[in-house]
């Protein structure tokens, strides 16, 4: 798939790919002051589009929403021969009593024999947190384990 990188003088730079259908694009527009618009063509005209402004806090989240799925789902496949093995992604609440507190704290490995393997922050992955690592609301966790595991592991990032 090609990534379309346009300078936009004095604005910043629209990045965009076409759709497989080919009748629709899709991109952003980083602006010079880090501000960043979502474009998206009108259907059959992939010339005109609409520009719909993110905050900061609105475009994380869409990236977390784009970027966990997918990373759970190619854990999934890579563990579907494991049996009784299961990835889940779990959020962090702004109630939840972890948001601010580092993953060590939660103790998830020795109460719950379920892993973080990775968290998704603002579109990124961070790959293997460490136990000094921050957790943040609206922080997306990929989680490995059991089905009990998992479930225990919800509870805790819920209730303490």
């Amino acid at each position: 798939m090609n990534i379309e990188v346009t300078p936009l003088p004095g604005i910043g730079v629209r990045k965009e790919f076409r759709l497989s259908n080919g009748r629709r694009r899709i991109g952003v527009i980083d602006h010079k002051d880090g501000a960043i618009d979502l474009i998206v063509s009108k259907p059959g005209s992939p010339d005109a589009s609409e520009q719909i402004p993110l905050s900061a806090q609105e475009a994380a989240v869409l990236a977390n929403l784009l970027g966990a799925p997918q990373l759970v789902a190619q854990l999934q496949e890579e563990h579907r021969e494991l049996e009784g093995l299961t990835t889940r992604q779990m959020t962090i609440r702004s109630r939840s009593p972890y948001d601010g507190r580092p993953l060590g704290d939660t103790q998830m490995r020795s109460r719950t024999t379920a892993s973080i393997v990775a968290v998704m922050r603002a579109g990124h992955a961070v790959a293997s947190p460490g136990p000094d690592f921050v957790f943040t609301a609206g922080d997306v966790l990929v989680v490995v384990g059991t089905a009990e595991g998992l479930a225990a592991a919800a509870r805790i990032l819920t209730d303490g």
